[in-house]
């Protein structure tokens, strides 16, 4: 009796023992094959990527364009919130072309197109410019407006070779770095329709600068040394808050085209009577103190040439440009030395 119980003990520990190394080998087992379905579940997925990078690199291959010796990337009106980073592989393209794309980030990997000479991201999404952009030492051209950035980087001063720099309607932009002052080549700026509310002294300072936009910021005042911009010839300041000009834009020595109206303008310097390089200048929508119109042009005959002059002449008369400056200028003085006339008379009665 007691062999058949002993028996019977060996029997249910031998089958406890059997049940326990097939759950560690069936364990085992379902842990080997899940290993090797995650590894080829990655390896299947690395070669999706890598399918998936063939794939857009062939669709950037598309947007490759050579004109007049420069291969230019341009993207236009199609959706690439984002740039791949297998685009690096095109390192040589000299100039980026991508607008309305809805494009929001310029990527770090900018850096790596040193050969880049015109980067146009105009009309996308850029909430920034990142630091890298200080490595393009050869762009010339950063184009930016139509976007919304708010910050400009302090690195942007190591691109020496730029010569145009355009954040037009960027809308809550209002300063830059004074870094800036070290684009020496720099010669076209557009600052409009941002937030600025002065000229910032790193474009005073600009040696080279010929061409700046500042229309429709909220500008309250220009520099009194506004005429250390010795090259500027063109200076837009349309749509602004300014209520007199400084007496030293007269010695703006090669300004030639000068737009003011729509701002809060009460008088004319009289100083500006001596620039006689201006060309062309606007004065209209300002709440100008003294009211004056431009005198009738003298009817001429009928012949053809004659007409044909008289339209010209018509055209250079525009009311509030050059002529309506001289002439507003020359009725302030008349008045003024009438006052002081007066003035004298009234002390050589006592």
């Amino acid at each position: 009796m007691v062999g058949v119980v002993a028996c019977g003990s060996v029997s249910s520990i031998k089958a406890l023992w059997e049940t326990r190394i097939r759950r560690v080998r069936e364990e085992q087992q379902e842990e080997q094959e899940n290993r090797r379905k995650i590894r080829g579940g990655a390896s299947s997925r690395l070669g999706v990527g890598v399918w998936e990078d063939r794939a857009v690199l062939a669709r950037l291959k598309q947007k490759l364009q050579t004109e007049d010796g420069r291969l230019i990337l341009r993207i236009e009106q199609e959706d690439w919130k984002t740039l791949p980073g297998c685009l690096v592989q095109f390192s040589q393209v000299q100039e980026w072309q991508i607008h309305r794309t809805g494009l929001q980030k310029i990527p770090h990997f900018i850096s790596s197109f040193q050969n880049l000479l015109v980067l146009d991201l105009s009309r996308n999404g850029v909430t920034e410019i990142p630091k890298q952009i200080g490595k393009l030492t050869r762009l010339r051209e950063l184009l930016l407006s139509y976007n919304r950035i708010q910050f400009v980087p302090e690195e942007l001063g190591c691109c020496e070779g730029l010569e145009r720099l355009e954040l037009a309607m960027n809308r809550d932009l209002n300063q830059l770095p004074d870094q800036l002052r070290t684009l020496t080549r720099l010669q076209h700026l557009d600052l409009s329709m941002n937030d600025f509310s002065c000229v910032p002294d790193c474009v005073v300072a600009l040696p080279a600068l010929e061409w700046l936009d500042m229309g429709g910021n909220q500008l309250q005042h220009l520099p009194e040394d506004i005429h250390r911009m010795e090259m500027l010839h063109t200076l837009w300041l349309q749509r602004n808050q300014l209520e007199k000009l400084p007496d030293n834009i007269s010695r703006m020595q090669r300004l030639d085209t000068l737009v003011l109206s729509s701002n809060r303008l009460r008088d004319i310097p009289p100083l500006m009577d001596d620039m006689s390089n201006l060309r062309f200048v606007n004065f209209r929508d300002n709440p100008l103190t003294l009211d004056v119109t431009l005198p009738d042009i003298k009817q001429k005959t009928e012949d053809t040439e004659e007409k044909d002059d008289e339209e010209d002449e018509e055209d250079d008369r525009e009311m509030f440009g050059k002529e309506f400056m001289h002439i507003y200028i020359q009725e302030a003085r008349k008045r003024a030395y009438a006052v002081l006339n007066m003035h004298r008379v009234n002390l050589s009665r006592f």
